[in-house]
């Protein structure tokens, strides 16, 4: 249903958000004169840490909902704040926003770097991960989250340490442990479950957030090979900003 009216000098800002950044951008446009922020999770997780102003929490029912959901509570400016490996959203929110002649930003934290004594194998998605694994190691420490298991699930003679804020449900790797944790994550204690785990390969995705990165130094430590999938791009002709500020910059801009 359509929001209740506001005064017309009130500018309304959807957040596509879940993560660090799209609570820490939706703080500052709650705070921001003028402007009135909603804040759209998915709905994936099962306690979702709630950002400040409005939330709305589930689907749109693909571009053409979006689309009709920006165009009904009069939506302003989009951005699309979610996580760097969300990539359907990302394109719906493109759709939409074209549909809607709304504004649409991607706010998106920078990949990480290797640095030197980094074993890293990039490669382009999950199931390339899981083939690459068997030549890497037996003992794997499995962080890409509950959602991409089932490529893992072939991988009989393999043991997997699954770090997820949720549990995970099967199609599963026979083999596995599930650690329910959320970070941010500390350098001793990836140092110390690197350890206690005999861990001797890591799989992550390259979501760039600074609370996970201790992994990396502790694998780096530990002469431990990392298979980092790559992230997919931003749907093309869509501007960046990749801190909170910034997109701020751009929100104040364009509305002023």
């Amino acid at each position: 249903m359509p929001s209740s009216p506001v005064h017309d000098s009130v500018r309304h800002v959807l957040v596509l958000g879940g993560t660090t950044e799209a609570r820490r951008l939706a703080v500052a446009l709650a705070e921001e004169p003028g402007v009135r922020v909603t804040s759209s999770l998915a709905g994936r997780v099962a306690t979702p840490r709630l950002p400040a102003g409005e939330v709305r929490i589930g689907g749109f029912g693909g571009p053409e909902g979006l689309a009709r959901w920006l165009r009904e509570h009069a939506v302003d400016a989009l951005i699309d704040a979610t996580h760097p490996f969300a990539g359907t959203i990302s394109f719906h929110a493109a759709r939409a926003a074209a549909t809607a002649h709304v504004p649409l930003l991607a706010l998106r934290r920078p990949g990480w770097v290797a640095q030197p004594g980094d074993v890293w194998h990039p490669v382009p998605s999950l199931t390339e991960a899981a083939a690459a694994l068997p030549a890497l190691g037996g003992r794997v420490f499995l962080t890409t989250g509950r959602m991409g298991l089932a490529h893992f699930a072939h991988l009989a003679d393999l043991w997997f340490l699954v770090r997820s804020v949720d549990a995970p449900e099967a199609p599963h790797p026979p083999r596995m442990t599930t650690l329910l944790d959320r970070g941010p994550f500390t350098l001793d204690g990836e140092r110390e479950l690197l350890r206690r785990h005999r861990i001797d390969v890591l799989v992550t995705k390259d979501s760039g957030a600074a609370a996970t990165a201790p992994k990396l130094a502790a694998a780096r430590e530990a002469g431990v090979p990392v298979v980092v999938v790559r992230r997919p791009p931003v749907p093309e002709g869509v501007p960046v900003a990749e801190e909170p500020d910034a997109a701020l910059g751009w929100v104040r801009a364009l509305l002023r």
